[in-house]
């Protein structure tokens, strides 16, 4: 063989596979320093991940979208040379594994890791791991990594969160000085409001997989639920005083977690632990954090056929270095390590067990769609709510659940099933534009989990919410019936106009029901239109419209400087508005457009209080329903510039929930005295009745208990049961309305709220009591027996008019997590109808 032929060989070589002809830089020799010296700009990051790109070929990245603030989301994949360019075929063969898609699966396939860096952005440290994890796989010397990879598909979120991170490392940063300062007092180790864990909206990431109410979360999960991988992580750290927690996780489990899934949880603990003991590093396992809420990054993917784990480092704010309460040094070096490590663990345990990944993943959606968990096989949804049942239908669809609307044949027969507003078994008649869902599915038990009336705890100690059933966080009647239904349809029918309208007609009539109808009337209040609500129900045109119903007359508006019918049409079109339009004011039934009971709704220009003392959290929804919801103009004013503004030009504040001093509540009942209108939420309800005369007093507290002596003392070692008496993690309560009132338009006499403390009020003869609790307001979820015992025969919603203006009292978050998507229509009538 010439030299010649050897030399071309060798480029060939070169040429197609650079990978082995190269030396692979290591993130440290790419970035020009250690890792773990400095924190890494996430676009240096990006930048590392692409010339790993350039340089191997069992490396791929795929883009998944971008955050709010514009920066760009992506996923690495690393995989065997076999295995690299046949990621779609991998892909395709584990959905069929699932019976999302037909067709014969192979069993005989790489199982999928994946793993999810920095869903908080004040917890850094794994996003520095992401660059050393994939250095290692990569690295061709390296042949345990190598016998791994033949087993698995590798899949890398450098940082899920990069709006968050950017945030606190650019904090960081600026307060460094030439040497981190260890010491816990040290002003690099306390973030300004409102820190870094949040995304753009002051949204916490890893309480939103289930709800994708965040952009980053839409993105991530529509990539997610094409994978479906066999295991998921997500990477986090908690206090810096604290030690490494890793699985098995802690009681409560949800009951239909199956055994293979806490048994992998077992493995993985004895691989970290011996790891872990090898380098004499502490750990802890079996505490705090459970698995039952649905939409964390390891419960989530638990219901969706994975192995879903959380990974716990120690080290919120502590920098660079900081001293622990043991007096040790905590670096981020250590971090990186304690993190590497686990990451590594997980991928050789994945490998080890990857056959069994497969026939289990297959198994799990298998028993899904043949024999459902639990004993309700099919919900239905009435169809009385248009946009209601589409907003619902949307965040099924986003999470792979499959539904339908009607009886096959268009049957209209009479079932039985579980009411969820009576809490009892009724006969009931399935109509064509009804949901159908059956429980005889592949996402069957995410299904169970999402719409479960009551979800079943082994443990009272919780680390979250207790209740979320979609029901009643989406206001729509719901049964659940014990025999499998299938749908008719796959979509409903859509509402044909009985007649033919006007071209040019005198007024139009909108019905108010939903939140599209509050973005509707945002977008004509934005362009002056001048629009009315009806006090009481009245009958035109065939149709009933009920108390809050929108009236937008011609003659009202016919100065307008552009087409107002087109206007009209096109926002009512964006909105998924009804509108209907008429050539007389004079009504069938009812009130005419004429009377006093009419009233002109008045523009908001909005103040919403940020700043310290702010829940930055509570904040964030509000932003965000008015950006991401409605579309509506706001300003954010820091609650000290309000005092002493005699240019205030704002007619409506909001007062997040947060803690509010006595200055600031005089200026604010001034403000209200000369005819403004204040919003108040969560404590700062409890600030203003406390703090001034506003009309409402705090119930007092059962005191019986504390006047008497025990008759059994706490135990120490039960102390977390013991507290739970006072507590309330988050459950479901009805609350009475007086949909008489403007708070209270476009909703049935009752609303479902959820109820995250003890916090009631007096019922009030100086106010009007819109909401209130009464004796059977417990709906579902956990409450301790105290806490209980005082949720009753109070106020939670009201409403208080002072001098010209007024103030709205919202106890309980109407805007929860943005997924509690029937109190998005109670927050806007508060904005817009009470006046």
């Amino acid at each position: 063989m010439s030299k010649k032929f050897i030399l071309l060989v060798l480029l060939l070589h070169i040429l197609i596979f650079p990978g082995f002809a190269q030396n692979i830089k290591s993130p440290s020799e790419f970035l020009g320093y250690n890792l773990g010296e400095q924190f890494t700009p996430y676009y240096r990051v990006l930048d590392y991940v692409s010339y790993l790109t350039g340089i191997s070929h069992n490396i791929k990245i795929k883009d998944y979208g971008k955050t709010y603030e514009g920066r760009p989301l992506k996923l690495v994949f690393i995989a065997s040379d076999e295995n690299i360019n046949r990621l779609e075929e991998v892909r395709h063969n584990n959905l069929k594994l699932a019976g999302i898609e037909s067709g014969t699966p192979s069993l005989k396939a790489p199982a999928i890791v994946w793993l999810s860096y920095n869903v908080h952005g004040n917890e850094p440290s794994s996003t520095e791991v992401s660059m050393k994890l994939a250095y290692e796989l990569l690295k061709s010397s390296n042949t345990n990594i190598k016998a791994w990879l033949k087993n698995l598909i590798i899949i890398i979120d450098p940082c899920l969160n990069p709006d968050g991170r950017e945030r606190y490392v650019n904090f960081y940063n600026s307060v460094l000085n030439l040497h981190p300062d260890p010491k816990p007092e040290a002003r690099e180790h306390f973030e300004p409001w409102p820190g870094g864990r949040s995304n753009h909206y002051y949204f916490d990431l890893n309480r939103d997989w289930a709800w994708q109410t965040q952009i980053e979360t839409q993105q991530r999960l529509s990539v997610y639920n094409k994978w479906l991988p066999q295991v998921h992580v997500d990477f986090h750290e908690n206090g810096a005083d604290r030690s490494y927690y890793f699985p098995p996780a802690a009681e409560p489990y949800h009951q239909d977690i199956t055994s293979w899934q806490k048994e992998f949880q077992v493995l993985i603990g004895n691989s970290h632990a011996k790891y872990f003991d090898e380098k004499g590093w502490s750990y802890f396992t079996k505490e705090e954090y459970d698995l039952v809420y649905p939409s964390y990054g390891d419960t989530y993917p638990i219901y969706s056929g994975a192995i879903g784990m959380t990974y716990e480092q120690s080290g919120i704010n502590a920098g660079l270095s900081r001293i622990n309460a043991d007096g040790d040094t905590l670096t981020l070096k250590d971090r990186i390590e304690h993190h590497f490590i686990s990451s590594l663990s997980t991928i050789e345990v994945s490998s080890k067990y990857s056959s069994k990944l497969i026939n289990e993943f297959k198994r799990y959606f298998d028993v899904g769609k043949t024999r459902p968990p639990g004993i309700y096989k099919a919900y239905i949804i009435k169809g009385d709510n248009r946009n209601k049942l589409k907003i619902l239908a949307t965040l099924l669809k986003n999470n792979g659940i499959q539904f339908g609307y009607g009886l096959p044949d268009q049957k209209h027969e009479q079932l039985k099933g579980y009411n969820y507003f009576s809490k009892n078994t009724e006969s009931f008649t399935v109509n064509r534009n009804d949901m159908v869902i059956s429980s005889m599915q592949p996402k069957s038990v995410l299904l169970k989990v999402l719409l479960e009336p009551e979800t079943f705890f082994s443990d009272s100690i919780t680390y979250d919410i207790t209740a979320w059933a979609l029901p009643y966080a989406h206001g729509l009647q719901c049964f659940a019936v014990k025999d499998n239904v299938n749908f008719g349809f796959p979509t409903p029918v859509e509402l044909v106009k009985p007649r033919e309208e006007p071209t040019n007609p005198l007024v139009y009539i909108a019905h108010w029901n939903s939140s599209n109808d509050v973005k509707f009337l945002g977008a004509l209040l934005k362009r002056d239109i001048k629009v009315h609500y009806s006090e009481k129900e009245f009958t035109l045109a065939g149709n009933i419209f009920k108390p809050g119903s929108l009236i937008i007359s011609r003659a009202k508006n016919k100065n307008t400087s552009f087409n107002f019918d087109q206007f009209l049409r096109e926002e009512a079109n964006s909105a998924d508005v009804e509108l209907t339009s008429v050539n007389t004011k004079l009504v069938s039934s009812g009130i005419d457009f004429g009377s006093d009971r009419v009233h002109l709704i008045q523009k908001p220009k909005i103040a919403i209080f940020s700043g310290d003392n702010i829940n930055a959290y509570a904040l964030g929804e509000i932003m965000h329903f008015f950006d991401q919801t409605i579309n509506y103009p706001i300003s954010l004013v820091n609650a000290k510039d309000f005092e002493n503004r005699a240019d205030f030009k704002f007619n409506v504040v909001i007062l997040p929930d947060g803690a509010y001093d006595e200055s600031i509540i005089d200026q604010i009942l001034s403000f209200i005295k000369k005819g403004g209108k204040v919003i108040a939420m969560g404590e700062a309800v409890n600030d203003l009745s406390e703090k001034k005369d506003f009309g409402l007093k705090s119930k007092e507290k059962n005191k019986s208990d504390d006047e008497e002596l025990k008759s059994e003392v706490d135990i120490y070692g039960k102390r977390e049961s013991s507290i739970f008496k006072d507590y309330i993690p988050g459950a479901i309560y009805k609350v009475y309305l007086d949909n008489s009132h403007p708070l209270g338009f476009g909703f049935p006499p009752y609303y479902y709220t959820l109820k995250t403390d003890s916090r009631i009020f007096k019922l009030s003869n100086d106010a009007w009591n819109v909401g209130v609790l009464k004796k059977d307001s417990f709906t579902a979820g956990l409450a301790g027996s105290k806490a209980k015992a005082e949720l009753l025969n109070g106020l939670l919603f009201g409403v208080k008019n002072i001098g010209g203006g007024c103030v709205v009292y919202l106890s309980d978050d109407p805007l929860f997590r943005g997924f509690w998507e029937n109190g998005k229509l109670l927050f806007g009538n508060a904005l817009f109808l009470v006046e």
